[in-house]
């Protein structure tokens, strides 16, 4: 049984680091606000990007450009896996590279081949044992304060390159979309060949005329397009991992004051007992005089 002396020092732990993750849940609720606000201002841009690819896509005549419609092929897979950089906030990575890997079993079991590109420390922390030799290119976004465009470019033009270079046929970005601050949904999304909404089309009724031609505008919106739904993965990640990060701190906080209690609880009692053995000493020892 542990001695007075330690259940204090233990008690005191227990009570620092429930500062610690209290502090933690304050810090990611005020980044949470502003991840948030951020994933719902992209939203409508994605909405209104994929409704004109669509209508633009219904005036075409003939093949699109290849990012679009594809090479014809789909043996090989590429899996952008976008996860945090940092942990201590829940499931949140371990989910979306569960739904990746998911997907990379069914995709086997067809016969075809899978490779890996992944987004953030901690999703190449889960992955590097067991598919190291499938990730073929590999990133993080720990020196950015803030995610822009500048970083969801990079990644989409990275994702460019490597189809143009024959590394791929398929294309699917994984991250978690944000809900509210208890649920966050894992997603897959394809990216390559362009995913377009054909319903989109139908709720815009206004009739265009296109200078240039359909072709030569998608040749420049494809490619931006595949940034601009990066940039929205990587969006609706930071507000996702926020979320998540205020949920498991809060929690953890919880978790702390029950150890608390039950500590204390158990301090008092052998507190107590000291006590008692002390006096029926005392008493024993006078009755002995």
């Amino acid at each position: 049984m542990a001695s007075l002396k330690d259940l204090r020092n233990r008690i005191a732990s227990v009570k620092s680091t429930q500062k610690i993750t209290k502090a933690m849940q304050m810090v990611a609720a005020a980044k949470l606000r502003r991840a948030e606000e951020a994933a719902q201002a992209a939203r409508p841009y994605a909405d209104r990007m994929a409704a004109v690819l669509a209508n633009i896509s219904g005036a075409m005549e003939g093949d699109g450009p290849p990012l679009m419609v594809g090479n014809g092929k789909d043996d090989v897979h590429l899996l952008v896996v976008c996860t945090a950089d940092r942990g201590l906030c829940g499931g949140f990575n371990s989910s979306i590279v569960k739904l990746a890997r998911s997907h990379q079993r069914e995709l086997e079991a067809a016969g075809k081949t899978v490779k890996f590109m992944v987004v953030g420390k901690k999703g190449w922390d889960q992955m590097r044992r067991d598919l190291a030799s499938k990730v073929i290119e590999r990133t993080d976004l720990r020196e950015a304060k803030r995610v822009g465009f500048e970083h969801a470019g990079e990644i989409g033009q990275t994702i460019i390159d490597l189809y143009e270079k024959g590394e791929f046929d398929v294309c699917s970005v994984f991250y978690s979309a944000f809900q509210n601050v208890v649920t966050q949904i894992p997603t897959r999304q394809r990216l390559i060949p362009a995913s377009v909404d054909t319903g989109a089309e139908e709720n815009v009724s206004t009739i265009y005329e296109y200078e240039p031609a359909p072709g030569e505008i998608l040749e420049d919106l494809i490619p931006r397009n595949i940034k601009i739904q990066v940039l929205h993965a990587l969006l609706e990640n930071a507000a996702s991992e926020q979320g998540a990060r205020m949920s498991a701190m809060d929690n953890a906080t919880r978790n702390a004051g029950d150890m608390i209690d039950r500590l204390s609880v158990s301090y008092n009692r052998q507190r107590q007992a000291q006590i008692t053995t002390e006096l029926v000493e005392i008493i024993s020892g006078a009755e002995a005089l």
